[in-house]
């Protein structure tokens, strides 16, 4: 059974605004600073409660400078865990998703058709835009949406049940923090399943999460190489030393 919701990662503009809107507006902690791994070149910006609890968690790529379009295939709803929603101009594939993973229908109101996981622990809306344009990817969009799972067990049920019923899905991806499979839903929107472990104290103390760039050991051979390249790209520091 899905958890919950795990993460939400958005595309963003500039490194250092994202940095001090996520923290002094938003007053969320940086729990990670890295980079993402399919694109070293680009800071991965990890934000949450004080230990980056799964569900707490929002993620940022920034370096986008076109500003998105908002669209059909997207989710609308911005950073809010407890509200996704998603922007569909046909919401019965998606619906029928959603069923898959767990998700039953949970009213309509207008154009909005809600989705739940028993008990609460996850809500997904699909608001119906017929005639709404496809979205443009850019600053400001969020990229992906992830749910929870307890392990990597599980996960490979999910992934095995998901390919039965049709879904393209990717193999397991290894984020050091958790493991991830990937797919997306009918209407374009890319979801992911994430494990709870093992965390984002693997590499930091507690004290010091947020603190340093961490890098997964298959990238730190390019270290060097890696921190000339945000350098250049994304000059940026850190409140607590701006302080």
């Amino acid at each position: 059974m899905l958890l919950g919701l795990h993460h939400i990662t958005a595309l963003a503009g500039d490194a250092q605004a994202t940095l001090d809107h996520a923290s002094q507006v938003l007053k969320l902690r940086l729990v990670k600073r890295t980079v993402n791994f399919d694109d070293p070149g680009t800071y991965h910006f990890y934000f949450g409660d004080r230990l980056g609890s799964p569900g707490s968690l929002v993620t940022f790529f920034p370096g986008f400078k076109r500003e998105a379009k908002r669209g059909a295939g997207q989710i609308v709803s911005g950073l809010d865990l407890s509200q996704v929603m998603l922007c569909e101009n046909d919401p019965e594939p998606t619906a029928r998703l959603l069923g898959i993973l767990g998700f039953t229908p949970a009213g309509i109101e207008g154009n909005r058709h809600r989705f739940e996981l028993p008990d609460g622990a996850a809500r997904v809306d699909i608001l119906h835009e017929p005639q709404t344009e496809r979205g443009k990817m850019g600053s400001g969009a969020v990229h992906h949406l992830a749910f929870r799972v307890a392990d990597e067990a599980e996960q490979l049920e999910w992934r095995a049940r998901l390919i039965e019923a049709g879904v393209h899905v990717s193999p397991v991806k290894d984020r050091l923090y958790f493991h991830s499979i990937y797919f997306r839903e009918p209407g374009g929107v890319l979801f992911e399943i994430a494990t709870d472990g093992p965390g984002f104290l693997i590499d930091e103390p507690e004290e010091a999460l947020g603190s340093s760039l961490c890098l997964p050991p298959w990238l730190e051979p390019a270290r060097e190489s890696i921190e000339a390249r945000l350098h250049h790209d994304h000059r940026i520091q850190l409140l607590e030393l701006r302080s």
